[in-house]
């Protein structure tokens, strides 16, 4: 069987699609995908052993520039790429409209959300038929339960994996025996404090084992430097594309992050981890996986979906809603498991 599968973006939309896609590995034995992603993420789906074609997507890119002549060729192109193939399945698995229209251009028979389970309702007015999938249920068994209803096969929700080989990624050569350590984010209220991740680090550190720090911008390198300075056994790697900071990711004894997309990676690659909520929810669309513990705020203000800290009583820990989960809470969870 051969499909097409369209899940374009973000980065945790992405790794939430690859559960889905392993379960219909295992129930269509020859199953067949070509994948529509963001180029940004083109990476990604080739890393499931079903996927045989990646056909990327610059929406975020052209949308800015649309008549410039180049983007317009790109456009051509991209056309051309996802009608060349008569699939059996067309599955649109990001419900919004500009999937929707994605998934108009390509030719089989055509599925996605009813407009009381999509995130734009009109986008099921795209489809050959639409799939009523109950609100309320993490992004991730929402969109398995989609592709088992299009798919027609049974879902067994006792088995979850997201079916990724970590041997596909090449141990680092230059540590072992390290924990990874995911300080950035975007907003500043989904920060854990420096001190933790600074005590964290030298109580990993008292066990023997190294850290590690990775960073993608000027901001982090600067606190993953503040992070490190004066810790023995704390280094600060150098930066890196997601593929090649995957292989530290894949075979680190344990990560600790905060509600960032790089999260859901260490979810997908079944690694103990712990991911830290504050302000943000991590019910519906937060990291989940096997071998991943979430932890949340107790405040009774948390979840606040705020970008800035409106707890009254603030503090000399910022945010305050981070109190409760120290250092030693991390620990606690993650040591057992990695001894």
């Amino acid at each position: 069987m051969k499909i097409l599968l369209i899940k374009t973006s973000s980065l945790g939309d992405v790794f939430h699609t690859l559960p889905a896609l392993e379960d219909a590995r295992r129930a269509l034995p020859g199953l067949s995908v070509d994948w529509v992603v963001e180029e940004a993420f083109a990476d990604i789906p080739a890393w499931h052993p079903s996927v045989d074609k990646v056909i990327p997507v610059a929406w975020r890119r052209w949308r800015k520039q649309p008549l410039v002549a180049g983007n317009r060729s790109e456009m051509r192109a991209f056309y051309q790429a996802v009608n060349a193939t008569e699939y059996d399945l067309v599955i649109d698995a990001q419900g919004l409209i500009k999937s929707a229209l994605i998934t108009r251009l390509a030719r089989g028979r055509k599925v996605g959300l009813d407009r009381h389970s999509a995130r734009e309702s009109l986008a099921a007015r795209a489809y050959d038929q639409a799939i009523a999938v109950p609100r309320g249920e993490h992004a991730i068994h929402r969109v398995r339960r989609l592709f088992a209803v299009a798919l027609g096969y049974e879902l067994d929700m006792s088995r979850f994996s997201y079916g990724l080989d970590r041997s596909r990624w090449q141990a680092p050569v230059d540590v072992s025996h390290y924990w990874l350590f995911l300080h950035g984010t975007t907003w500043v209220t989904k920060l854990w404090p420096e001190s933790y991740w600074r005590q964290l680090a030298a109580d990993v550190v008292a066990t023997g084992r190294l850290v590690v720090l990775p960073w993608g911008n000027n901001e982090e390198q600067q606190r993953a430097l503040r992070i490190a300075a004066g810790l023995a056994g704390v280094e600060v790697l150098p930066r890196m594309g997601l593929d090649q900071l995957t292989g530290y990711l894949a075979y680190a004894e344990a990560i600790v992050g905060v509600d960032t997309g790089l999260c859901h990676v260490a979810a997908a690659l079944e690694v103990p981890a712990v991911a830290i909520y504050g302000a943000t929810d991590a019910s519906l669309t937060g990291a989940l996986g096997p071998a991943m513990t979430v932890l949340k705020s107790p405040y009774h203000c948390a979840p606040c979906l705020s970008k800035s800290c409106l707890y009254p009583g603030k503090g000399e820990l910022q945010p305050p809603c981070y109190e409760a989960i120290t250092p030693a809470r991390v620990m606690q969870v993650l040591l057992p498991g990695v001894q």
